[in-house]
């Protein structure tokens, strides 16, 4: 069996932790009642390992009320839930040029639909927010703050504390859907009105989960209505938290997942995670600085971004050269051919090195403007917890072959 380097981190993390697979295993197996439903020893055990995944991430992201955690599907529902579900006709909304499409699509609609005015933050090409000109975007009708945390183009990480402080009062939905796990996350000490998640990236959890924190005070009306298991004899959908946003049968295998991951990195401690990563990213970015013809985009700082890294190739060598040399000054530069495609790059890697990545746009076209790499895109590299130094170093390697290195 042939052994892959998975650098694909920022799509889905893989592999997961053995517990995550045991706890859904064990719900299958052992549970297998809906929470919530019924009275009976099993359903109260599906609703002690669901509540018991709630007050994980209530710990994680320092939540003093775990019931102001909703699960979802993933990051994409819980966004949509806050622009379906807050916004009102002629609110205005500021975003920043850094927004994945889960953003940009629905907010898109409704400024199409004239319902909403739509403001885009400026950022600069390592795809900072340019916090000066974010005041300047405020109206009287300003109702909402869409930041996204870390981008999942090139992992640049946005100050929430710095953007809550420019835009004062106004709510503040921060996107945590490539930090959540992996970087720290304080609502309460950050200012975040809502935080939006995902389950299947540095959660370490199965795809099909994610959620969202409403900040206490904060009016949302319901995405869907249904039966909860609570207040049964009322047709009107029950109005208190988790409840509201809750109907239907849940994703329960799946949290007993979630469930097992958030609780392997809080028994891992998220500074030693962390510091992995980034040593991971710092090794991996000190390996390309020198590589002629390699474009690299974001901050170029292990400590200003998650472990995910973009990059272009301008030159690279042709598959099957003979070069026995070492150093890139022993290249014969008459080998080397103009230029090679983000989707060229990518099967390169794959089938000449078996290292597999992500390449093209990543559903984030407006990063990629800002980033300058619209409208090829680039490859992304993104490293997870499961990775290892030499896995990162043959990845380097592999980058620097192709290149002419």
């Amino acid at each position: 069996m042939r052994k892959f380097i998975y650098l694909d981190n920022a799509a889905t993390s893989f592999p997961k932790p053995p517990q995550v697979r045991r706890a859904m295993m064990h719900f299958m197996e052992e549970v297998g009642a809906n929470p919530g439903r019924s009275g009976h020893a099993l359903s109260l055990e599906a609703s002690r390992i669901v509540q018991n995944t709630r007050e994980n991430l209530a710990g994680l992201f320092h939540v003093n009320d775990p019931t102001r955690i909703v699960f979802t599907l993933n990051v994409t529902e819980s966004l949509n839930m806050v622009f379906s579900g807050f916004l009102r006709e002629e609110d205005h909304v500021i975003v920043t040029a850094m927004e994945h499409n889960s953003v940009m699509r629905p907010l898109k609609y409704l400024e199409n639909k004239g319902l909403i005015a739509l403001s885009i933050a400026p950022c600069d090409r390592k795809g900072f927010l340019d916090l000066d000109e974010l005041p300047k975007l405020l109206r009287k009708n300003t109702t909402l703050m869409v930041l996204n945390h870390a981008s999942n183009v090139c992992g640049t990480i946005q100050d929430i504390s710095a953007v809550r402080d420019a835009v004062g009062e106004v709510p503040l939905l921060v996107d945590a859907a490539q930090t959540a796990g992996c970087c720290p996350i304080d609502v309460e000490r950050e200012g975040i009105d809502f935080l939006a998640f995902t389950g299947h990236k540095a959660l370490l959890g199965p795809q099909g989960t994610g959620g969202l924190y409403i900040r206490k005070g904060l009016r949302l009306l319901p995405l869907k209505r249904g039966g909860t298991g609570s207040v049964s004899e009322k047709m009107e959908q029950p109005d208190f938290l988790p409840d509201a946003f809750e109907s239907g049968t849940q994703n329960n295998v799946g949290i007993a997942g979630l469930g097992a991951g958030v609780d392997f990195i809080l028994r891992e401690g998220l500074p030693r995670i962390r510091e992995h990563e980034r040593s991971l990213t710092a090794a991996f970015l000190k390996e390309l600085y020198d590589v002629p013809g390699l474009a690299v985009y974001g901050p170029l700082k292990a400590e200003e971004q998650t472990s995910t890294v973009a990059i272009t190739f301008e030159s690279f060598l042709p598959t099957g050269t003979e070069n026995v040399f070492s150093g890139c000054g022993s290249i014969n530069l008459g080998w080397l051919e103009e230029g090679l495609s983000p989707s060229e790059a990518g099967s390169l890697l794959s089938e000449e090195y078996d290292i597999l990545v992500r390449t093209g746009l990543h559903c984030a076209p407006l990063a990629h403007q800002t980033l300058g790499t619209y409208p090829e895109g680039s490859i992304r590299l993104s490293m997870g917890y499961f990775n290892t130094l030499e896995e990162i170093k043959a990845a380097a390697s592999a980058v620097r072959r192709i290149a002419g290195c």
